[in-house]
Parts: C-alpha cells; structure tokens; sequence
C-alpha cells in the first residue's frame, strides 16, 4: 500500500487555526479575521485525526489515522496508527519516520517552506487573509453539526496546495475536517475529532531520536519522499 504523501501532510498544518468558542457573522471576512484571531492565540494543540487520500487514478482511496500535536514555532508531531509511521519537527528539522522499512527521511524545514508560502504555518506565522482568497463560503447543515464550508486558494502558485477547503464548527471555530487539493488534483481529506488546545505540550515531544540500524536519506528539496510499499 502506498503511503499517505508526506507533503499532503505537511499541507495540513494548516489546520494549527484550532479555536475557541464564540459565534460570529457569517461574512467572509469576518469568518476568516476570527479564525486568524483564534490561531494566533492558540499556543499548542492535540487531536485524534482521520485522514483519506483520494487520487485521481487510483481506484481506492489510502486511509490513515492516529493524533496529531502542533506546537507553536514550527513544531508537530503526527503518529500514525495506520499506516504506521511518524512524521515530527522541532521546527528546524523535520523527520518522516517508517519504521517498517527502517528509514527515516530528513530535512530542514527551510528546505520545505519558503517565506509567506501557503505552508507559512509550520513557521507560526501564517496569515490567511495575506496567504489565500476566499472563493466562496457556504453553511452545511445537519442533525448533529452546524458549520461553514470556507474554499479558499493561495495567492502565490503552489504545486503541493491548489485549493483547501475547511470545514469549520460556526460555534467552537474548530476545524472538524480540512479538504487539501494538489495541483493534480489529488485530494487529502483530514477529519479532527477530541481536538484540545493550550493544554501545555512539552517542547521534548517534537524531538525524535533515530533508532540505531535506521537508513537515513536527506531530503534534498521540497517534494515528497518515494512511496513505499508496505
């Protein structure tokens, strides 16, 4: 089985916009400056998430699952049940661990995110009123949920992020599931579940020692590493 991309993931530190409660108009603008308002006094955050990758010419989609920790200043920590594999950053180097094959990727983040990129978040300083335009902005809702549904693009062109689509809970301003478009248009789908905040995550959990006997390949530019197979 293919591994969920390691860039889709590195797209989805976007989803640091997590949120406190409140309620708010439902024009764009103010959707977009209350979230901003919410991300930049978010410290830390935990979740439980479940994720898709949806190809284009793949006949069934690759799903994955575990938690995920984000940290201000570039660091997160995402442990994946399945498949099993690790991708962390101590916001200067960034390790994609698979321990099934016995390798570790390494980079520096620098090498990953330029300056006031879309990904600028994994820098802690995002802004998605700088980053994107807002297409469109719709209401979705259920028995259970009632949310905003933001489709926003970035500015500048960015091959690994075309399109994201948030899902955003219009009382807590968490974001319950976040739809991340390629310029392929392959799709990452993320839903976050349990997601906690400012709850003191220790800057040790985004440290990662790599096991004795592990192959170690540097990350020579911003792509992907290979798919593996399991």
């Amino acid at each position: 089985m293919k591994r969920i991309s390691l860039m889709s993931g590195m797209a989805l530190i976007l989803l640091g916009l997590v949120l406190g409660q409140g309620a708010f108009g439902a024009s764009g603008e103010s959707v977009l400056s209350e979230i901003q308002r919410r991300y930049e006094a978010t410290h830390d955050l935990e979740a439980t998430f479940v994720q898709e990758y949806i190809g284009k010419v793949m006949k069934k989609p690759q799903r994955g699952e575990g938690k995920v920790y984000f940290k201000r200043k570039g660091m997160m920590r995402w442990d994946y049940r399945v498949p099993n594999q690790k991708l962390i950053s101590d916001g200067h180097r960034l390790w994609y661990y698979q321990p099934e094959e016995n390798q570790v990727f390494v980079s520096e983040v620098s090498k990953i995110l330029k300056e006031k990129a879309p990904l600028a978040f994994l820098s802690g300083e995002g802004d998605l009123r700088r980053d994107f335009k807002l297409l469109n902005l719709n209401e979705s809702l259920s028995e259970r949920e009632e949310n905003f549904i933001l489709e926003l693009v970035p500015k500048e062109p960015d091959a690994a992020l075309s399109k994201l689509i948030l899902t955003v809970d219009k009382k807590t301003y968490s974001v319950l599931q976040a739809d991340v478009f390629d310029g392929l248009g392959n799709v990452t789908r993320t839903r976050f579940i349990d997601i906690r905040t400012n709850v003191g995550l220790p800057e040790s959990l985004f440290h990662f020692s790599i096991p004795p006997g592990t192959e170690v390949l540097r990350m020579q530019e911003s792509s992907p590493p290979p798919a593996q197979k399991r």
